[in-house]
């Protein structure tokens, strides 16, 4: 194997702060690498220069400066500017554990894959709000763990705020769409019809800090249920009843409530179960009352949320037969080629 040059892409928009923090992280990495941080500033009107400067002279950074286009392009663009030969690609929010860079080295040595993807996990300094949240978004019991790192196996679909990319399948794939959320599971479908796989390294995990209120978070699932049908519908062979789950509890529970109201309150009791549950799992992990309290909303916020969307786009996608960029054009960043 071709000794492996990292580049860590991420772009920005009005965060600086938020990269002063990931570059504290990059400063404690452990382990004798090679490699170098491209930030790509996509079209803010706060740019995080001064902070670069400052870690300018401990860290090997490239800046770029571009019009708003997205993250999907901002990194596709980061990346073709890059110089290593394998790019690990970051969200602005999230801090580098020390041994990151050692695990994903050490797995790439021993089994090379041309795209893998790592789980998020909460810092002890996040707020009780981010972390009910991060709970909500990684436990195996709302999510199945997709970013929690307790799945394994080929064809998984790595997210964008943490994923690993060689250069060579970069280049065959041509990168990111334009779609926004969801470019992360489009981009890892793609691969696989290419041939190139995708894997999870549970250890490779960063911790991803989501500044983000109760209302962004909605906005933010919401989105994210809208985007699943339309990648359904992009490529036919991803679909999954398991997608269906979210906009299932939310119907269920709204007729388990009604159910309850005429006396008949079984299928109610076995949603106290599954929160209990939730609670006490979250309980465990957090060691804290007031996070698996707000757990509790963090779930209901996803899954109606989340359920909504993918109810709402089902409907205009696959019923109605609309055309996803002319219907749901927020989801889409315009081509600025």
């Amino acid at each position: 194997m071709t000794a492996l040059h990292f580049s860590f892409i991420v772009p920005v928009y009005n965060r600086p702060d938020e990269i002063e923090e990931l570059l504290k992280s990059f400063t404690t990495l452990e382990g004798d690498f090679t490699f170098e941080i491209v930030i790509v500033e996509d079209g803010s009107t706060i740019d995080c220069k001064s902070i670069i400067d400052e870690f300018s002279s401990n860290l090997e950074i490239s800046y770029y400066v571009k019009p708003n286009s997205g993250p999907g392009d901002s990194r596709n663009f980061g990346m073709s500017k890059a110089k290593g030969n394998y790019f690990i690609i970051l969200d602005s929010d999230c801090l580098v554990p020390k041994h990151y860079l050692t695990i994903v080295n050490s797995y790439l040595f021993s089994n090379y894959i041309d795209c893998f993807g790592g789980p998020d996990a909460a810092h002890d300094s996040f707020t009780n709000l981010q972390k009910a949240i991060n709970f909500a978004m990684t436990s195996f019991i709302t999510t199945g763990g997709i970013r929690g790192g307790q799945i394994s196996g080929d064809k998984f679909q790595p997210r964008s705020f943490n994923m690993g990319l060689s250069k060579t399948a970069f280049e065959a794939s041509g990168g990111f769409g334009l779609i926004h959320p969801g470019e992360d599971p489009d981009l890892s479908i793609r691969l696989n019809t290419l041939g190139y796989e995708t894997i999870l390294i549970k250890e490779a995990f960063v911790y991803h800090k989501r500044r983000i209120s109760w209302m962004k978070f909605y906005q933010q699932v919401h989105k994210f249920g809208m985007v699943r049908p339309i990648l359904n519908k992009w490529h036919t062979q991803t679909k999954r009843l398991t997608y269906w789950f979210p906009a299932l509890f939310s119907i269920g529970f709204i007729i388990a409530v009604v159910c309850a109201l005429f006396d008949f309150k079984i299928p109610l009791l076995l949603y106290g179960c599954y929160l209990f549950l939730a609670f006490t799992l979250s309980l465990v992990a957090n060691k804290s009352i007031s996070v698996a309290v707000q757990s509790i909303l963090a779930i209901f916020i996803q899954f109606f949320g989340y359920g909504y969307g993918f109810l709402k786009s089902t409907l205009a996608i696959e019923i109605l037969n609309k055309n996803p960029e002319k219907h749901f054009p927020k989801l889409f960043f315009k081509d600025v080629k």
